[in-house]
């Protein structure tokens, strides 16, 4: 009897972090029913992926989408379709919104302002106080969220715990992976004054190198100190690599494409607000040394630190300014110029944002092309040549600091769960973004 899928992606270069084969995935409902030749199976749909590349689907594990309270530079919605345009099919959302996701019930918030709104699947980090320690516990454990974030240094909003006893008692609280914005605030309050009004260079001096190293050494020493896991968000320094490299016992280690880059001076010299971020984009030297850590195995994981502000926002002078940047939708096409250009592989682009994501954080049924896995893909034509422009960027902010980037290797079709969300470049199905299940969290979840 001849087997019948949903859909069948035929003929295309299937990869995973172990390599590359030209075969065809059947797909039933939301998941991976077989991979093979399917020459003789018949499907309600059949798609030609012959010269397309099919990745497992991207994953961005860090994203600021804004919602709620800041809905007028970004929200779930427009920011979540911005992703799918660009290939990814399921991100992390950060908490330093207003109010702050520091509670279960503004965790729930989140989770039904998502509803029917993302076009793609979602999770939420529950965000760390001082006064609210006794509530991560509960907030770990709930449907859609992906762990607990902690700011050791201020960025945007108003999440801060900058004490090692603070950070501690978090650790000590929870059971799950936490992820750190490590920044020492200590030393940026001390080095607040040297901001000079107007200069973005002065940026890397105020968050200079020693306030992420000094930060990151303490966060080493507590996590080995609790006997718990952290997941190092957005590293930006050579210094903070050679530190990470031998705490692979407790520490997993997060890179941006804006740091793998971007270069100071000439970024602020040429963005100016533009390219301002928490931790800096910083000298050449700094991006080079994440590159060979990147290509060495120490990095886990490829995320965005989708950030957006407006154009009117950015333009004050420094350090009125704010700190961040747009980035969900120019992941792929910005890191597949880098495998072009030779410097990874596109095996290691796929270990970054699908397979390490899934072994970082323990997602239950995502992260791997295999028979069984829900069916979310990032189909991609590696020849692609376009320029990403800022009329492209589709996130409420209305600009990226890729404009007039000449990209090789461009996003063609994002699937979630077995279904085409984005084709072409346009999106075809809106609003059927489910949260992310997680295995440390299937008991509580019903699952």
């Amino acid at each position: 009897m001849t087997q019948v899928f949903d859909l069948i992606l035929r003929g295309g270069t299937v990869v995973t972090p172990g390599g590359e084969a030209q075969t065809d995935i059947g797909i039933i409902g939301e998941r991976i029913a077989r991979i093979g030749d399917l020459s003789k199976a018949a499907a309600g749909e059949i798609y030609g992926a012959s010269g397309l590349h099919i990745l497992p689907g991207v994953i961005d594990t860090q994203v600021h989408f804004r919602e709620p309270g800041l809905e007028y530079k970004a929200d779930l919605e427009t920011e979540a379709r911005s992703a799918a345009l660009g290939g990814v099919v399921a991100v992390f959302e950060m908490p330093n919104t207003n109010p702050s996701t520091i509670t279960p019930d503004a965790m729930l918030d989140k989770l039904a302002r998502a509803k029917g709104r993302m076009d793609i699947d979602h999770a939420f980090y529950a965000g760390a106080t001082h006064d609210n320690v006794s509530l991560l516990p509960e907030m770990e454990r709930m449907l859609g969220c992906c762990g607990v974030k902690v700011f050791m240094g201020a960025s945007t909003g108003d999440l801060l715990i900058k004490d090692d006893a603070g950070v501690e008692a978090v650790l000590r609280a929870i059971k799950r992976r936490a992820a750190f914005h490590s920044e020492d605030e200590y030393r940026l309050e001390e080095r607040r004054s040297l901001a000079v009004t107007g200069d973005w260079n002065s940026h890397i001096i105020v968050r200079d190198v020693e306030a992420a190293v000094s930060s990151t050494r303490r966060l080493i020493a507590l996590a080995r100190k609790t006997g718990k896991r952290i997941h190092v968000l957005h590293i930006s320094t050579a210094e903070e690599m050679d530190l990470l490299v031998n705490a692979k016992d407790v520490a997993s280690v997060e890179v941006l494409p804006n740091h793998l880059t971007l270069a100071a001076p000439d970024c602020y010299d040429r963005l100016k607000g533009f390219a301002q971020q928490n931790p800096p984009v910083r000298e050449a030297r700094h991006r080079e040394a994440l590159w060979r850590a990147l290509n060495a195995g120490i990095v886990d994981v490829l995320a965005t630190d989708h950030a957006p502000h407006t154009i009117e926002e950015k333009q004050r002078p420094y350090p009125a300014s704010p700190s961040g940047m747009p980035g969900v939708q120019t992941l792929v096409p910005v890191m597949l110029t880098h495998v072009h250009d030779g410097k990874l592989s596109l095996q290691r682009f796929v270990e970054l944002t699908s397979a390490g994501p899934q072994r970082v954080f323990g997602l239950a049924d995502k992260g791997r092309i295999a028979e069984g896995y829900h069916a979310d893909f990032t189909i991609v034509d590696l020849k692609h040549k376009q320029t990403i422009t800022a009329e492209w960027s589709k996130s409420k902010c209305g600009w990226t600091q890729f404009d007039g980037f000449e990209a090789t290797g461009w996003p063609v079709g994002t699937v979630v769960r077995g279904g085409f969300v984005m084709r072409d470049g346009e999106i075809v199905k809106k609003g059927g973004g489910q949260p992310v299940r997680f295995n440390e969290t299937l008991e509580q979840a019903g699952g």
